[in-house]
């Protein structure tokens, strides 16, 4: 089971969002509109604008949506609809099941977030067009379990070595997050983490297919509390990879956060059966979000 690398340029893809807020921005008009408080934004992957469309509560359903869509679509159809927020996924697909245009739930829509992320107004507290509520993390299933785990870290240079001739049955390594397109050099360290999963190496892998690894952060231990690497991963979901108390452990994860900033967030996750370093379960390339 791969990931496969993003679509090629002639593929139409629009990142697609319709939420409520406490007021509604429009970029056309560059005013708040209190009295519309659902807003409908979607653009294509460079950030030029398709529609942007708002309508008070009483109307905000999925009739209203459909109509909205149903002109553009009828005049150049996308070939997939990207969706970052859970709570407008369903309206979205619900809305476009007609012509049955698929729609991916991803984190990844850099470019719809950027122009949520534009001249908001003060009652959107900062970055409330974007907040999502994170879901408390949970332990892994029991049943899938690594054996041990450590940091590490890789050259830019050498990564290509994970997406050459290496039988790897599970990976995620999309394109735009390749370090020759990230314009790093060569010799930037990319750091990581590394679990060795022993028997359930395989299943271990396979679940975190499934389950879309977005992001890995740390939790920084404290006086009776212990550390913890969080993986966050599909649209709101956060997963406790591991904890530590252990001082030098902790600030080999404070390294770790530290790299990601030297290389645009950039970082890895890698799941082996054991440190022979022969064989590899699942590779992914990861980055933290970083939204202008």
């Amino acid at each position: 089971m791969f990931e496969l690398s993003p679509p090629p340029s002639e593929t139409k893809i629009w990142q697609a969002d319709f939420y409520k807020s406490n007021a509604t921005f429009s970029i056309a008009a560059a005013i708040v509109t209190p009295d519309s408080p659902w807003r409908l934004l979607i653009c294509d992957r460079r950030g030029n604008l398709v529609i942007e469309a708002h309508c008070p509560q009483k109307t905000a359903t999925v009739a209203w949506l459909t109509g909205q869509l149903m002109p553009l679509i009828a005049a150049n159809p996308p070939h997939l609809i990207q969706c970052f927020r859970p709570q407008s996924l369903g309206l979205i697909q619900a809305a476009v099941q007609t012509w049955g245009i698929p729609v991916e739930a991803t984190r990844r829509t850099p470019a719809l977030k950027r122009l949520l992320s534009q001249n908001q107004p003060p009652v959107f507290n900062g970055n409330g067009a974007l907040a999502l509520e994170p879901a408390p993390p949970q332990p892994l299933p029991e049943a899938i379990w690594g054996e041990k785990w450590r940091f590490g870290s890789v050259l830019a240079g050498d990564l290509a070595d994970f997406w050459g001739d290496r039988p790897i049955p599970y990976r995620g390594l999309p394109d735009f997050l390749l370090p020759i397109h990230l314009g790093l050099a060569s010799t930037v360290v990319i750091p990581g983490m590394v679990i060795y999963g022993g028997r359930q190496s395989l299943r271990l892998a396979q679940w975190l297919a499934e389950n879309k690894p977005f992001v890995l952060n740390f939790i920084a231990n404290e006086p009776g509390l212990s550390g913890g690497v969080i993986l966050e991963a599909d649209l709101s979901d956060r997963w406790i990879l591991a904890t530590f108390q252990d001082a030098e452990v902790a600030q080999a994860a404070q390294t770790f956060q530290e790299q990601k900033k030297r290389c645009q967030g950039l970082h890895f996750l890698l799941v082996q059966p054991d440190d022979s370093g022969v064989t590899e379960s699942g590779f992914w390339l990861l980055q933290d979000e970083l939204v202008p």
